[in-house]
């Protein structure tokens, strides 16, 4: 069963973050923060199926909504406010968990998380990014990659074949250069949320499965004591 908490982003400013305590006889000992992507928020399908999956797969998963889309309205505040809210609520998991904490999300909130991870961010020890940005759809010239250089946490890109916000071939290079570990997995046929088309040969859910797959052993790989 999951579990809400309010996390104060600034004075009269709360965000609510929905917490997914991991299975008993399962836990790996590793928090993961994942903020949602800019078009819908942490109640979306995808945020609440991957959150409690990974629960159930052993991992203590967070999962909040940031401010603009608290207060409902639908254009994502400015990178600032928007890394301000991330880090108060890695803030308040860090204060609330003993073990070893990682970040990330779908989509914008994954790039939020990585631009945390840039500055200080002491306490996080990975992170997961599920469908990077790396650019808007149709224009690869405008990369968002400058801040990735000065992460120093080993990091995971789960990035679909036909993700037209950047493919894999598009990252590899990028990542190639990266002092700090990056592992990119790649998947098939999936496009910026992982879909697949059904001339594909393989189905959504064992999709899904499969990056939930590398997702826990990554973490427990590279988090775990």
């Amino acid at each position: 069963m999951s579990e809400r908490t309010e996390v104060e982003v600034a004075p009269g400013q709360k965000v609510t973050a929905t917490i997914y305590p991991a299975q008993k006889g399962k836990q790996a000992g590793i928090s993961l923060i994942l903020g949602h992507g800019a078009g819908a928020g942490q109640g979306s399908s995808f945020m609440v199926s991957f959150a409690s999956a990974l629960s159930g797969r052993g991992i203590d998963t967070v999962t909040f909504d940031f401010l603009y889309m608290a207060q409902g309205r639908r254009l994502p505040d400015p990178k600032d406010k928007l890394e301000a809210c991330y880090r108060a609520v890695v803030a308040e998991v860090a204060r609330r968990t003993p073990g070893k904490l990682a970040i990330g999300g779908k989509s914008m909130g994954g790039r939020i998380a990585s631009q945390v991870a840039a500055g200080d961010a002491r306490d996080v020890a990975g992170l997961v990014l599920l469908g990077y940005p790396l650019h808007p759809p149709g224009k690869p010239e405008q990369l968002r990659d400058k801040h990735v250089a000065a992460i120093k946490v080993p990091m995971l890109f789960v990035q679909g074949a036909r993700d037209t916000f950047g493919t894999p071939a598009e990252l590899r290079p990028i990542l190639g250069k990266l002092k700090a570990p990056a592992e990119l997995f790649e998947v098939a046929g999936g496009d910026h949320s992982f879909k697949v088309l059904k001339r594909a040969g393989f189905s959504q859910e064992a999709t899904y499965e499969m990056v939930l797959e590398r997702i826990e052993q990554w973490l427990r790989r590279n988090l775990a004591a």
